[in-house]
């Protein structure tokens, strides 16, 4: 059986990235969309190159019967290469979840990478739906304030600070999971009745109020006045946008 060891290992790590590439939207928890062709290519091609080293093994153990029977133990190699199999099968079967709290609160240090400055105009809407990373960027740097006067609507995950406040906070991605930045807007209102679950994800109307100055710490968080929290489904692509 050592003789098939790779060809499993590809199987199970092409069959995995097959499953959360082309038959889910599981892929969107590590990469951009973009990302998803190359992600179907690589799986395809590992799925090919399980088959032929299968069958190379097959046609092998035709030519060495007496493999198994001490004639042929070097070709396997150890029996312990075979726990390689383990995280490709647990990949397979189940899937990690996205970057959520535990992630976000390692990466609080982070802000955006931008000057004080005027923004464009928002487009019209009441309420206007705008992700966490463009309410933020505006509510710290713009100073032509175009959040001022604006019902706002945004969706994401909660975390939680200290002495009860609690936060929308969404994960920006550029390429993949491993680069991924954190932004968070404080929920504040006499409307919101106690704060949600950590990691149930909310969608949040609500105003803007001014925090700190400009460009500066005192600016972060920014702040919203909600006025309707409503409890919702982590979307397919959980991960922000700007």
């Amino acid at each position: 059986m050592r003789r098939y060891g790779s060809a499993v290992l590809l199987l199970l790590v092409g069959g995995a990235v097959l499953r959360i590439s082309l038959f889910s939207e599981l892929y969107l928890r590590y990469v951009q969309p973009a990302l998803r062709p190359y992600l179907v290519i690589s799986g395809g091609l590992l799925m090919l190159l399980g088959s032929v080293a299968a069958v190379r093994g097959m046609r092998h153990g035709e030519e060495d019967p007496d493999e198994d029977h001490g004639h042929g133990h070097a070709h396997g190699g150890p029996r312990i290469a075979w726990l390689l199999t383990l995280p490709a099968l647990a990949l397979l079967l189940f899937p990690p979840p996205a970057l959520g709290s535990y992630s976000a609160s390692r990466e609080e240090a982070q802000r955006a990478a931008q000057g004080v400055g005027t923004f464009s105009a928002l487009p019209a809407g009441n309420p206007l739906d705008i992700s966490v990373a463009q309410y933020s960027s505006r509510a710290i740097y713009d100073t032509g304030h175009s959040l001022k006067g604006r019902t706002l609507r945004m969706t994401g995950f909660v975390t939680h600070g200290s002495h009860g406040t609690w936060y929308v906070t969404r994960l920006l991605v550029t390429c993949c999971a491993a680069d991924a930045t954190i932004s968070k807007v404080e929920i504040r209102g006499d409307e919101v009745d106690g704060a949600p679950q950590t990691d149930s994800w909310v969608t949040v109307t609500g105003v803007w109020i001014p925090k700190g100055k400009l460009g500066t710490d005192g600016a972060w968080p920014p702040v919203l006045k909600a006025t309707v929290v409503r409890q919702v489904k982590e979307p397919a692509d959980p991960y922000d946008k700007r």
